[in-house]
Parts: structure tokens; C-alpha cells; sequence
């Protein structure tokens, strides 16, 4: 079992930074592929960014060059430094960890970008 929990979330002008957090509590993080996923308002859950139990990181292409994923397994934490922050990336902002057999979702923070 693993419990994530999200933070960092807030209201941001347009051109602005977050950086999202995500603590794991449970055994075995190094083990899983994390991940952030965000969800707007009317629209389908995306992945964002994924950072797997090698440190291999792939992003979707709306926000290649504008955020970074990492993680630092020796505290249980995956992040998401958000920069030059638009409209269109106002959503909830959710970690995912999983393997091949299990996942887990925290409950997310929202993140709202001001024009």
C-alpha cells in the first residue's frame, strides 16, 4: 500500500511558477513509476509528466520544456517545478505511482493560472 498526498497547488499569474509536491507514505517507493496527471474542468484526466524507477523521464508535449518531474526517493517525494505558466494548464494536479500490477492516486491540488 501506498498513500500520496499532493501539495503545492494555489493561484498563479500567467507566466508564473509552482512547484507541486507529492509525499508517499509506504514501503518500497524507489520501486514504483510516478507520475503527475492533471485534470480540467470538463476535460479528460492527461498525463503530464512521468518520471519511472530509473529516473527516465517523459512529458506531454503541452508542457515539454516549461516543467521538469523529478524525484528523491530517499524522502518519498516526486515533484512537478512548473514554469511560464498559461491558462490552458489550470486544472487538478494529481500523483500517480504504479507497477505492472497496482496503482495509487493521491487526491490532487489545483492549480489556477490568472491571465
Amino acid at each position: 500500500q501506498l498513500q500520496l498526498v499532493e501539495s503545492g497547488g494555489g493561484l498563479v499569474q500567467w507566466g508564473g511558477s509552482l512547484r507541486l509536491s507529492c509525499v508517499g507514505s509506504g514501503s518500497n517507493f524507489h520501486l514504483y513509476d510516478m507520475a503527475w496527471y492533471r485534470q480540467g474542468a470538463g476535460k479528460s484526466r492527461e498525463l503530464v509528466a512521468s518520471i519511472n524507477n530509473r529516473m527516465i523521464t517523459n512529458y506531454v508535449d503541452s508542457v515539454a520544456g516549461r516543467f521538469t518531474i523529478s524525484r528523491d526517493n530517499a524522502k518519498n517525494m516526486v515533484y512537478l517545478q512548473m514554469n511560464s505558466l498559461k491558462s490552458e494548464d489550470t486544472a487538478r494536479y494529481y500523483c500517480r505511482a504504479g507497477t505492472a500490477r497496482t496503482e495509487f492516486w493521491g487526491q490532487g491540488t489545483q492549480v489556477t493560472v490568472s491571465s
